[in-house]
């Protein structure tokens, strides 16, 4: 068979036509190779996009191949800033001229308190050792934090582990509960029980993707921790030490 640097060529050119990173069948989640995907678009990144004000100062913590970043350069002319893990994530990153730097998210990072006014961390946070000084240093860092996650407590995950009494499955996108990046699964209380840790945050806005169907948009709105597979919250300083409480 033909290969390509140690690639079988008929997988890397499905690759390219499906451009689906996170495949496990393509990749490996806990130590992604951007080298063979150097852009993608998500079905996030708009709604991502229409949160930040044109001429501001983001961050993208866990910025990947910088396509996110890339894309708020172009359409909100931001001034961005990226940390990344991955040695190619930073090499594919710097080949398109984004100020991205390697190291890890979720320690002291090496900015100045409110240096920025949007920090992002897209579908990262479950994949970090200590999401609480993540968020935490997210706070410190900006006045508003945009955070996304995969939702563990999505209804077919709680049906698969009833049923079977093994960790779910479909939550895991393709990978195996040994095999993902997905270290700290979450859901949604559990997610306000971490800002509730961390203090003096308060939701902003919360991202809701329609299914075009009323009845079944009725039941996502009403009960996300059920139905949302994607969560996307942005947050900013309540600015005194009282904990926002949430409900939902």
């Amino acid at each position: 068979m033909v290969k390509l640097s140690g690639f079988p060529i008929f997988k890397l050119l499905y690759f390219y036509i499906y451009m689906n990173i996170n495949s496990p069948e393509f990749n490996d989640n806990r130590n992604y190779d951007y080298s063979v995907c150097e852009n993608e678009e998500r079905n996030e990144y708009n709604y991502i996009s229409g949160l930040i004000r044109p001429n501001s100062k983001v961050i993208d913590l866990g910025c990947g191949n910088g396509s996110l970043l890339y894309k708020l350069i172009r359409e909100k002319n931001v001034e961005a800033a990226g940390i990344e893990l991955s040695k190619s994530g930073v090499s594919v990153c710097k080949k398109k001229g984004l100020n991205v730097v390697e190291g890890r998210i979720d320690e002291a990072l090496p900015f100045e308190d409110n240096q920025f006014d949007y920090s992002i961390c897209n579908v990262t946070i479950q994949m970090v050792r200590y999401p609480e000084i993540l968020l935490s240093e997210m706070k410190r860092i900006s006045k508003n934090l945009i955070i996304s996650f995969p939702n563990f407590a999505f209804y077919k995950n709680r049906i698969d582990l009833l049923l079977k009494g093994r960790m779910p499955v479909p939550m895991l996108f393709g990978y195996s509960w040994y095999s993902t990046g997905h270290i700290h699964q979450l859901s949604v209380k559990d997610f306000w029980s971490l800002v509730n840790a961390v203090g003096e945050l308060e939701l902003k806005s919360s991202y809701f993707e329609s299914s075009g169907n009323t009845l079944k948009d009725f039941f996502i709105k009403r009960f996300p921790n059920l139905f949302q597979v994607l969560i996307i919250y942005q947050l900013t300083h309540t600015g005194n030490s009282t904990n926002y409480v949430t409900n939902k």
